[in-house]
């Protein structure tokens, strides 16, 4: 088995990209036990925490973009930036109409940030360790569908937005061992 060098810039940004990974997999678990149990109809609560997921992930696109200078044009981070703003906006107004507007707000936002999480993912390739948010970024554009199906609904439920959460998690937590190589120089 051959050993290639990391260049300092990657193994730098593949070393700050695993502590976000492991950061957004602790929030993800966290954020989607709590709304699941408590998201069964809007309230104050229910406001917040879907409030609150967006505006993590226009911090967690900050840090992002902070330390991965070295690695390619940021303009998709700030494209996230921005749609994570607008849906952090759009979520807490959607939350006066109900579950239905809540569930297309949501579900275009995983579309959006499924695409940009996709892409980058395609083009920090050769860091390593971006199968996963490749695979994630795929599967959000795909839930994002669901969700605005799911508005429809005769009955429709926060429930599986809230456990959207779990796979990206889970997709963070993978991304972010498999990106240890990389953050090691190797």
């Amino acid at each position: 088995m051959t050993t290639i060098a990391a260049s300092p810039g990657i193994s730098q940004t593949a070393s700050a990209l695993r502590r976000l990974y492991f950061t957004r997999f602790a929030f993800a678990i966290v954020w989607a036990l709590v709304t699941i149990a408590t998201a069964t109809e809007i309230g104050p609560l229910t406001v917040v925490l879907f409030v609150l997921y967006p505006l993590f992930d226009v911090g967690a696109a900050i840090y992002d973009l902070r330390s991965s200078r070295t690695t390619g044009s940021p303009a998709l981070l700030y494209v996230n930036i921005a749609v994570s703003l607008i849906t952090a906006v759009g979520v807490g107004v959607a939350c006066a109409s109900g579950i239905p507007a809540v569930l297309r707000v949501w579900g275009a936002w995983a579309i959006v940030a499924g695409l940009v999480q996709l892409i980058v993912g395609v083009t920090r390739r050769k860091m390593g360790g971006q199968w996963p948010m490749i695979i994630s970024g795929g599967i959000s554009v795909l839930a994002g569908g669901s969700f605005i199906a799911a508005a429809s609904a005769d009955n429709p439920s926060l429930t599986n937005a809230a456990g959207y959460a779990i796979p990206g998690a889970i997709f963070f937590l993978i991304a972010a061992f498999r990106l240890g190589r990389s953050a090691k120089g190797n």
